[in-house]
């Protein structure tokens, strides 16, 4: 007699529902538990050429991002060239007469911090907050705004007007997935542009020089940190590669007739 025949527990037995379930279940188990850490953590780095910091929460107040847009780029390279050390002279409560004025230009406003930046040929029209470096961000040359659309004042390089010793800074982020004003530096900004800086005690026109972009590992590097008096720069990520470069708009003042 057939040895399956003399035991039939030994006889073949096909799989019913269950049995498949189960083995289909061990299988994706096994490829879940082998495959996915590598591919997640493959997915985790951060864009830029090591300028780009981990997002992560961020200290400074500033109102939530807007649900259903992504979160712009948050890191600017910034050089200590042409700065005060650490808290420099310009603060949001600096009076205009710390910076000594080495020379007299009736035309402009006494030097003092800027509110508002009005560029009609790039549709930007934005409020300027003061943003002074943590001694965090001083050491490591890299600074980030609040989440924010407005633009931020770099507090310890210079402030426009009359008496003004420095470049000033204004850095504002440009947004992927929403229109936001910064954006349009990217595309819009032209040398020749004319717009406007009001500031504390009155209001300053500028012409563009020039509009660059550079990548973020050399921004820190590049001549826009030489230091001179009332020329202003506005600085945001370069909208067709945010994560690895950044737009640079350089302008000087036109004095009123």
């Amino acid at each position: 007699m057939p040895l399956v025949d003399k035991f039939p527990s030994l006889r073949r037995r096909s799989l019913n529902r269950g049995d498949r379930l189960l083995l289909l279940a061990g299988v994706v188990a096994f490829f879940v538990l082998t495959f996915l850490p590598g591919i997640v953590s493959a997915g985790n780095t951060s864009g830029g050429a090591g300028l780009h910091l981990e997002a992560a929460p961020y200290s400074r107040a500033a109102g939530p991002a807007s649900p259903g847009h992504a979160v712009p780029p948050d890191t600017f390279a910034w050089s200590g060239k042409g700065s005060a050390q650490h808290g420099g002279n310009g603060s949001a409560m600096a009076a205009p007469a710390a910076q000594q004025p080495p020379q007299n230009i009736p035309h402009y406003p006494p030097a003092s911090a800027p509110t508002r930046i009005v560029y009609p040929a790039a549709g930007l029209d934005v409020t300027i907050h003061p943003l002074t470096p943590t001694p965090e961000e001083l050491d490591s040359q890299a600074i980030v705004p609040p989440i924010t659309v407005d633009g931020y004042w770099v507090t310890n390089f210079g402030m426009p007007g009359a008496g003004s010793t420095n470049t000033t800074y204004i850095l504002g982020h440009s947004w992927e997935g929403r229109d936001a004003p910064f954006n349009r530096l990217s595309a819009a900004s032209t040398p020749g542009d004319i717009f406007e800086a009001t500031t504390a005690s009155g209001t300053m026109r500028y012409r563009v020089e020039s509009v660059d972009t550079y990548v973020k590992s050399s921004l820190k590097d590049s001549p826009i940190w030489t230091g001179v008096p009332n020329r202003l720069v506005l600085i945001s990520c370069y909208t067709e590669d945010p994560w690895g470069k950044n737009v640079v708009v350089v302008a000087s003042p036109v004095p009123d007739p």
